[in-house]
């Protein structure tokens, strides 16, 4: 069957810039419940195992921020009727310290189907926003806008949903008999609102909802049985949309014809086109998505307002005057925050003077903030380029790099996952991204480990290289580089947070981290990294050995709470029965180094020798790993060391982690000995 996507996001202002909001989704059978506990899906519970829900996380826009939801409508469970959409707000909280609170619907092209708006709501805490379900093998949509008072717990509850926080169950029975007198003037539960007329995106007329199909209302007490409220203007809105059944064929008569660019990158010869160039596609994207400008600078401080975008504007500088690639400016409330633009394509890198200069200039002229773009990734704690600030001005100004790697995975965030306005700003999107990603414009991302590399690789294999060689810290700066753009790449293909992993003390240096990191490389030849893939139930190690020309790439998987060592290996090798032949398995046991172990193609037939042979020893997990030679170029051609780290990540989530079962975010270690960097 056709995959089906759709996407949800609720949207919300707020006059202080601190007002939040969660989305909640939850998968109600024919009785109105869900069928069990993990029907629910919420923060803590964010992504379906069958791909039917992804909660996408919060987003900045143009007018505030959102929490999206993608749905895979041909993977909902036969067996599921409705999909219900609700949002909430954390302990005191209400709705009403909100603006602009509203539902948006759009198709996986992002093109809006509908707009639901929700108005004053000042004293609930939960809001049911809106509602998918079957009619005639198709999926319609359903506006309800119905307000609680009791929160996500009072929400859940109502639905069938074992609240486990003992806190917020007893929160919410304590609530339970005042629910229907603190509810706001939405809809009571005893009132079904007036059917207003409704209809399908074809224009034909359809019949309004039978009351049987409303979203069930929160339970009152035997006290409030008796008792009604006046009655209170009706809210819920009745619009429907059947979503489209055909993918639109392109025109072209074969293969070989390919559609017009806007952004052509046939003209570019010379490294002062692709920065013209890419100056000016990326400013003038960013302007016209407001999405995607705002997901650019939000992090810079720029407030959610209206954007404009200018290249090559001249400035005064001493006798000399300045031309920056680019300038931002944002306004909003009469407000403006403005930021110097510097970009470099290829490898060229930025300039420490022409850095200067402009933090000069917009430390005068009053501006916020200099962006540099290039194609070299920051690192904690390491800035690309020095510059000096001047302590005894009060204005202060910042200074922020992005990669063109960071981009395009904002590009692919947008236009793969978590869907933009109109499609007029999805194919602006794709026209960037297919001018980032070619070969001519220069702006590929980190591909290059650097001139240190190879004098490294020589001293390892010769067993000349000493600790505290500085070359040895530079290939360490330039494999987290790498390492930082492959989960860039990896998190814009999944639409999912991939970070690399640092195993290293709240507040250690992280130049002495990497003095460490160089120590271990020119002791034992070898280069780790760990990366957290959001839903996967374990962390993915990728290690490269200099001295062997080998890449490894692994996960380790706990066993199981409950069940038996052996069902739990048949199993695994079960769900890993698409996975490469050559796979390596290990078991892992407790107060030994290393259990049994052996391919994938060994243990297919026989899962049991998986299994310590003693019957007593405790099993902890399994590790699955696989190897493949590494490049030995410096660069990121087709036979180079970068190519080779992007494909062993590539191939190993698509074809091992992807098989294994997705968790629910456990509690993880304390931050005092790992962190995850953003």
């Amino acid at each position: 069957m056709r995959r089906v996507t759709l996407r949800r996001a609720v949207r919300w202002g707020s006059p202080t810039g601190e007002g939040d909001a969660d989305v909640s989704v939850l998968l109600l059978d024919q009785n109105g419940k869900v069928r069990s506990d993990t029907d629910f899906y919420f923060y803590n519970n964010p992504v379906a195992a069958d791909g039917s829900v992804q909660l996408l996380g919060k987003t900045p826009t143009a007018h505030g921020d959102e929490d999206r939801i993608s749905f895979d409508l041909t993977a909902v469970p036969s067996d599921v009727e409705r999909v219900v959409v609700a949002a909430s707000r954390y302990g005191e909280a209400r709705f009403g310290e909100l603006e602009d609170v509203r539902l948006t619907l759009a198709d996986g092209a992002g093109e809006d189907l509908l707009h639901f708006a929700i108005d004053d709501a000042d004293s609930v805490s939960a809001i049911i926003f809106g509602e998918l379900y079957r009619r005639a093998e198709e999926w319609k949509f359903r506006a309800v806008g119905q307000g609680y008072a009791t929160g996500l717990a009072g929400l859940a509850t109502d639905f069938g949903v074992d609240i486990e926080d003992d806190a917020a169950a007893v929160e919410a029975q304590a609530r339970e008999s005042a629910a229907a007198d603190d509810r706001a003037d939405l809809p009571a539960p005893d009132q079904a609102p007036a059917p207003a007329p409704a209809e399908e995106t074809d224009g034909r007329p359809s019949a309004p909802p039978t009351p049987e199909a409303a979203v069930p209302a929160p339970r009152r007490s035997e006290d409030d049985a008796g008792r009604k409220k006046p009655a209170a203007r009706p809210r819920t809105a009745k619009k429907k949309v059947t979503l489209p059944k055909v993918v639109k064929k392109p025109l072209a008569e074969n293969d070989s014809w390919r559609p017009a660019r806007l952004f052509p990158v046939s003209s570019l010869k010379s490294d002062r086109d692709r920065e013209t160039r890419a100056t000016s596609v990326l400013l003038s994207v960013m302007a016209q998505v407001p999405e995607f400008g705002r997901r650019l600078t939000a992090a810079f401080g720029a407030p959610a307002g209206r954007m404009e975008t200018f290249p090559e504007v001249t400035l005064p500088h001493g006798d000399t005057p300045r031309r920056p690639d680019g300038v931002i400016r944002v306004e909003r409330a009469g407000k403006l925050w403005t930021a110097l633009v510097e970009t470099k394509t290829n490898g060229n890198a930025l300039k420490s003077d022409q850095v200067q200069a402009y933090m000069d200039i917009a430390a005068r002229r009053g501006y916020e903030a200099v962006i540099t773009v290039s194609n070299d990734v920051a690192l904690e704690g390491s800035p690309l380029v020095d510059v000096k600030v001047d302590r005894r001005r009060k204005h202060k100004v910042g200074l922020w790099h992005l990669s063109w790697a960071e981009v395009a995975h904002q590009a692919q965030l947008l236009i793969r996952h978590e869907g933009v306005g109109n499609a007029a700003h999805v194919w602006l999107l794709q026209e960037l991204l297919h001018y980032l990603q070619h070969d001519n414009s220069g702006c590929h991302g980190f591909q290059n480990m650097g001139p240190a590399w190879v004098p490294v690789r020589n001293g390892i294999d010769d067993e000349t290289l000493c600790q505290g060689d500085l070359r040895a810290l530079e290939v360490v700066e330039s494999w987290e580089r790498l390492v930082r753009q492959v989960c860039l790449g990896l998190g814009g293909e999944l639409g999912q947070k991939v970070l690399p992993v640092q195993r290293t003390r709240r507040g250690t240096d992280p130049s002495a981290r990497r003095s460490g990191l160089a120590d271990r490389l020119c002791a034992d030849g070898k280069l780790q990294a760990e990366l957290r893939i959001e839903g996967t139930p374990g962390v993915l190690t990728v290690t490269a050995d200099l001295r062997t020309g080998k890449l490894r790439t692994s996960i380790e998987i706990p066993a199981p709470r409950q069940g038996y060592p052996l069902s739990w290996a048949k199993r695994l090798v079960r769900h890993l029965s698409d996975a490469p032949a050559d796979l390596h398995v290990e078991t892992l046991v407790e107060g030994e180094t290393g259990g049994p172990r052996g391919t994938l193609e060994r243990l297919r037939p026989e899962p049991a020798d998986l299994l310590p042979k003693d019957g007593t020893t405790r099993v902890t997990g399994f590790r699955l790993s696989l190897l493949k030679s590494m490049g030995s170029a410096r660069g990121n051609a087709e036979t180079g060391f970068i190519r080779s780290v992007d494909d062993a990540v590539h191939r190993f989530y698509t074809t091992v982690v992807i098989h294994l079962d997705r968790t629910t975010p456990r509690q993880g270690p304390s931050r005092e000995n790992t962190t995850t960097s953003a």
